[in-house]
């Protein structure tokens, strides 16, 4: 079944020199195709699609036009015409057609995000999980690590070697994180370890207790059991990256074209830099440079230095409009934009509201 045909119009922004109606109904019909089917279309399918109709011999040579600017390329020398990143881009700045978030996605991320009897790691994860399913590519959720002065440490046994270690914040964020501990530690040691903490919070953030603990451990280690002081260590050394949390879900779904991304093994590098610290922070900085949803193309981001990968980004901000998190999606460059910027949009908002 042949889609409706839009109507040959003047673009939202300025196009290149030389690129009227005529060339910018002929990219957007091409860069559609691609991110509907991820093939090469020809010149007479354009010519049973475009309204009002143009000759095959034209549409070719508008074709061989965009081309020489670079938008265009052919993939084999009979084949049709595929956008380059430079054509994607310039697709969704000026061509692209952005939908609107229907009432039934809106209830959707609502209930999936609804914070009653779920912990704060949940509600991030599950926002992860949304984006993926909603976009069919990979979820980003960024929560950075809080300020706020600690409340509570807590740690509980989950088996031989390993602890639970419940950090409460005073602004009421709880994270939970398991480390490994040497064999044998008593309970004993997890009590005395919490209650050694608990006694030094105070006002303290996480970063001025740390410096206290290892100042204080340094000047006066024998007095604590070694166990007790191992345990110590290894909780506070869980929290020293101040990046923060990154969840991603749905990496799997970047593996459904290769030949999109190309090779396998620029999947697998991919997937070595997602949930890495320097990910974490160049996130963070992509978000903070954004006041809205951001779409980077290839190699445009700067986080992965690779052809094949887009990734739409948000901030998540709070009622102050104080940057707590950010918000993404990554896959192939042929991503359903106009679907997914809402979705990342909505949910960017609601997962401020709750990081707030």
């Amino acid at each position: 079944m042949m889609r409706p045909q839009p109507p040959l119009f003047r673009p939202s922004i300025p196009m290149p020199h030389g690129l009227g109606d005529r060339e910018a109904a002929i990219l957007r019909e091409i860069v559609e195709e691609y991110v509907e089917t991820g093939e090469p279309i020809g010149s007479q399918t354009l010519a049973q699609r475009l309204q009002p109709a143009l000759s095959s011999a034209t549409i070719r040579n508008v074709m061989a036009d965009l081309a020489r600017a670079g938008l265009l390329f052919s993939p084999h020398v009979s084949a049709g015409r595929l956008p380059t990143e430079k054509g994607v881009r310039l697709f969704v700045d000026g061509l692209l057609q952005f939908g609107t978030l229907t009432e039934e996605d809106r209830a959707s991320i609502d209930s999936r995000l609804d914070i009653h009897g779920r912990s704060y790691q949940d509600i991030l994860s599950e926002a992860s999980s949304l984006l993926s399913g909603l976009s069919s590519a990979a979820g980003l959720v960024l929560a950075p690590k809080s300020d706020a002065a600690l409340k509570h440490i807590e740690f509980v046994a989950l088996g031989p070697g390993r602890v639970l270690v419940i950090l409460v914040g005073s602004d009421g964020q709880v994270e939970n994180r398991i480390i490994e501990t040497p064999p044998g530690v008593p309970p004993s040691a997890l009590v005395e370890a919490g209650n050694y903490l608990n006694a030094r919070l105070g006002d303290l953030t996480l970063g001025t207790l740390r410096e206290r603990v290892r100042s204080e451990m340094d000047a006066s280690r024998h007095e604590l059991d070694a166990l007790t002081a191992s345990v110590i260590e290894s909780g506070l050394a869980t929290w020293d990256a101040d990046g923060g949390t990154l969840f991603v879900k749905g990496q799997g779904k970047l593996l459904a074209d290769i030949t999109e991304i190309e090779r396998l093994t620029t999947i697998r590098m991919l997937f070595d830099h997602l949930e890495t610290q320097e990910t974490m922070l160049q996130l963070l900085q992509l978000a903070d440079a954004s006041e809205g949803v951001r779409i980077y193309i290839g190699r445009e981001s700067g986080m992965f230095g690779m052809s094949g990968v887009s990734m739409i980004v948000a901030p998540a901000r709070n009622e102050a409009q104080k940057i707590v998190g950010a918000i993404g999606v990554i896959g192939p460059t042929r991503l359903n934009y106009g679907r997914i910027v809402p979705v990342v949009d909505y949910t960017a908002r609601m997962v401020g509201r709750l990081l707030g």
